[in-house]
């Protein structure tokens, strides 16, 4: 076969042909067995049987019906846990173990600025203050260094991220955590099935948060999963989930800080196709970091393109694939790049996330009225300056380097990832 001189090939933006005019498929995993799953709810006649009250006689009310209590079940053997409490969204899940874990006015919480909104707002719901810690450029998970930082007396917890489903630094975010006493919430929602070190992401903290959301690794359409081995918050989960101060009386159950009437409930349907997805997972993950070992294999001829790789000793299961782009070495600007990547047919994005401080939500300090709960007297300690730099790696992250390709994962094939490939070496000679 005669080799093409790449460099001689005219760019789809200069009016060449390009690679691929084929449309990208979407991220479908569900098949004939979540079809069965769904109408074997459809003939049970029970769409879903959570009943907001204290019902100790009752196999199904407080904690939902048997398709919810089996998934839970399933999902605590397989990440080894005590306890799994399905939820209607992993932002509900969030908002749930901020309430589980008392924290409110007066409380600040460290989180990440460059991630799903829902991760810094989650403590304002209850109306403690974010505080951002920066992020580590390899890999966009919170770096304990910036986080040590950002401690002071009101800190009752971290949100750790494990962004793209790279796991993030637990051993020194946990020693962090026990050396001044603060609770570690886990958000997994990009992390289905990664592992640090002999873990999984998730069993670490205290509470261990993941989606269900149609985008993500497996699905349900929408839903979210709170996992935790302590006795105690997990019933604040399942109050906090199902109407919780309308329990609390007949249950006799004294500390009613932070039990509110939430409805987080996940419904009967929703925990049958989650169900089949969890069977499902390993396999996908196989598919997924196939995908993703050639990807990173093939970028390595490209040195302006520095893909972002698994921690040492770490599982990665890789929610999309995040790639470093470095303007110095490739000449050009990003969007540039971009723009004839695309003309090729690839589907790439820059940026991911803007930094959530730069949000008019936290320049302006208000969600509720008056300001609050940043004005309120008692948040008075805790004035924030969410000003450009406070993160100089998540700003760096989003406005100069990061390129995203969700691609990588079925029903692509492996020679949609050679497309990929050939599309991005179709450029770089140019």
């Amino acid at each position: 076969m005669k080799k093409i001189d790449l460099t001689r090939v005219s760019l789809a933006i200069n009016g060449g042909n390009p690679v691929r005019t084929d449309p990208w498929l979407d991220n479908i995993t569900t098949g004939e067995e979540e079809k069965l799953a769904v109408m074997r709810v459809m003939d049970s006649g029970f769409l879903s049987l959570f009943e907001g009250s204290h019902t100790p006689d009752t196999p199904f009310s407080f904690n939902g019906g048997p398709e919810v209590q089996c998934l839970e079940d399933e999902w605590s053997d397989y990440y080894g846990v005590k306890h799994s409490i399905s939820v209607n969204s992993a932002t509900s899940g969030l908002y749930a173990a901020i309430g589980a874990l008392e924290i409110g006015y007066g409380d600040e919480v460290i989180v990440s600025p460059y991630t799903m909104s829902a991760c810094a707002i989650a403590p304002l719901i209850y109306g403690a203050i974010p505080v951002f810690a920066d992020v580590e450029l390899n890999n966009g998970s919170l770096d304990p260094k910036s986080i040590a930082e950002r401690i002071s007396s009101r800190t009752k917890a971290i949100l750790v991220v494990h962004q793209f489903g790279i796991p993030a630094d637990m051993d020194a975010i946990m020693i962090i955590a026990k050396k001044h006493g603060i609770k570690v919430i886990e958000d997994c929602a990009q992390a289905h099935g990664a592992k640090y070190k002999d873990q999984y992401v998730g069993t670490i903290g205290d509470i261990g948060v993941f989606s269900l959301n149609v985008n993500k690794a497996i699905q349900s359409g929408e839903g979210g999963v709170c996992i935790t081995n302590n006795n105690n918050l997990a019933y604040r989960l399942r109050l906090i989930r199902n109407h919780g101060e309308a329990v609390v009386d007949a249950a006799d159950y004294k500390n009613i800080v932070n039990i509110a009437g939430f409805n987080y409930r996940l419904t009967e349907l929703q925990a049958a196709i989650a169900r089949v997805q969890l069977k499902k997972m390993n396999q996908m993950n196989t598919v997924r970091l196939e995908y993703i070992d050639y990807l990173i294999d093939g970028l390595s001829d490209i040195p302006f393109l520095k893909p972002m790789l698994s921690r040492d000793k770490c599982y990665s299961t890789y929610y999309v694939m995040p790639i470093r782009f470095d303007k110095c070495s490739a000449l050009i600007k990003r969007e540039e790049f971009v723009t004839a990547v695309n003309a090729e047919g690839a589907k790439f994005y820059q940026g991911y996330v803007k930094p959530l401080y730069l949000q008019p939500l936290y320049q302006q300090q208000i969600l509720y009225k008056k300001g609050y709960p940043f004005e309120a007297p008692v948040n008075s300690h805790c004035k924030m300056d969410y000003k450009h730099g406070i993160c100089p790696n998540a700003e760096k992250l989003y406005f100069d380097e990061m390129l995203i390709n969700e691609h990588i994962r079925p029903p692509q094939s492996i020679e949609d990832i050679k497309t990929i490939l050939t599309i991005l070496k179709k450029i770089y000679p140019h």
